[in-house]
């Protein structure tokens, strides 16, 4: 053999050498590729899904079965429970509605209205969505007044002035006068005078006049809370009932243009009161018909949603959620543990003042709110709330 032979022989070789490594390397690359492919397939990836779903899967079926149990209750029982969740972003748990503490109510609120501004109108929305979702109608008020005139009687010139000698006068006159001994020297004033109108549900109407022309009196004579010294005539209904068929109190407020408060109270506690006073008014038999249409329709309300309107149901609490979250709305929350105050104590500003008084009514179950200059630029406004 000579020496071409002998190197192409030697070439040949070293080529099949290197394409036998070469093929056992991409055999063995495969291999890995294959196993690592099936373990990490099985055991990485496909366990990790598993173990994921698997915690997923038993929260819900954790949650289905509270919501179960909590469905079994009597009804009147199930309104006094609810889900909430944990503070440490936990599972529901389920809660006495109360005995709802501080942090509680903190949280509900921070979930539900954390930027009074940006979150109210969506919270509200979610509050329509569910009471819409299963059809229950919410009452509404339509206030009606037709040739309403008011009269007043009074002294006129130098006998009006408020003065020591008028005012024993005023009262021996008033004595002669229940007996017919004399004639009564007070002339007739009119306040209003044949004066008609319709006030829509959901809608906020806007009165404007001069000074003395009789916006306040008007109001108070839609209110119900008219002085009896004034003679009226006319007719005011709600919903067609004319004052003598149900009590306008429960049903309408006022709210007076004067700031009267206890200054040693605080505004948590000015509201809190207020709101204990007034009561939940039908509250809890529309959320009794609400819960009882949900169970018939296997709808699982939101938690959040459930626990206020739960708690907003539920009367003679000394702290309610519902305090809490007018103070959030009208911006109090940072003043709520301050002193109303009056002339001898210092407290809270003037417009937050006007803001405690509104509050005090909101707080309340009246469906129509009859505001006199409830804010510092002298805006009168009749408010009837669905």
């Amino acid at each position: 053999m000579d020496g071409a032979n002998i190197y192409r022989a030697s070439h040949s070789v070293r080529r099949s050498t290197r394409e036998s490594k070469g093929s056992l390397r991409a055999h063995s690359s495969a291999w890995r590729d294959q196993q690592g492919r099936t373990w990490g397939g099985s055991v990485t990836g496909d366990q990790g899904m598993d173990v994921f779903s698997k915690s997923t899967r038993d929260e819900d079926d954790e949650e289905a079965l509270k919501w179960a149990s909590l469905e079994k209750l009597p009804t009147f029982d199930r309104l006094r429970k609810g889900l909430l969740l944990g503070s440490q972003g936990g599972g529901l748990n389920e809660v006495d509605i109360d005995n709802l503490g501080v942090n509680q109510r903190k949280n509900l609120l921070e979930r539900l209205v954390r930027i009074a501004d940006e979150d109210n109108e969506k919270f509200l929305l979610k509050l329509r969505d569910r009471i819409d979702r299963v059809g229950v109608q919410m009452p509404t008020i339509e206030v009606r007044f037709e040739n309403l005139n008011v009269e007043a009687e009074a002294f006129a010139g130098s006998r009006a002035l408020p003065s020591f000698v008028n005012f024993n006068r005023s009262i021996v006159e008033g004595l002669l006068n229940i007996f017919h001994l004399i004639p009564n020297n007070k002339k007739k004033l009119t306040i209003l005078q044949e004066v008609s109108g319709i006030l829509k549900p959901c809608r906020m109407t806007l009165l404007l006049g001069p000074p003395s022309s009789g916006k306040t009196t008007l109001m108070l004579a839609l209110a119900g809370k008219l002085d009896p010294s004034l003679k009226t005539s006319g007719s005011v209904t709600y919903n067609g009932h004319t004052m003598k068929e149900f009590v306008p109190q429960r049903t309408a407020a006022y709210i007076s243009q004067h700031d009267l408060h206890i200054g040693e109270m605080t505004v948590r506690e000015t509201l809190a009161f207020s709101a204990r006073v007034q009561g939940v008014g039908s509250q809890l038999e529309l959320l009794a018909e609400l819960a009882r249409r949900e169970k018939d329709a296997n709808i699982k309300p939101d938690p959040d949603v459930d626990i206020y309107m739960k708690a907003a149901a539920t009367a003679g609490q000394e702290a309610s959620v519902v305090t809490d979250y007018v103070l959030k709305v009208l911006g109090l929350d940072i003043c709520a543990d301050t002193m109303v105050g009056d002339q001898m104590i210092r407290g809270i500003s003037g417009g937050q003042k006007k803001r405690v008084t509104t509050g005090e009514m909101m707080v309340g179950p009246s469906r129509a709110l009859f505001m006199d200059e409830i804010s510092t630029e002298k805006v009168l406004l009749i408010s009837c709330k669905k």
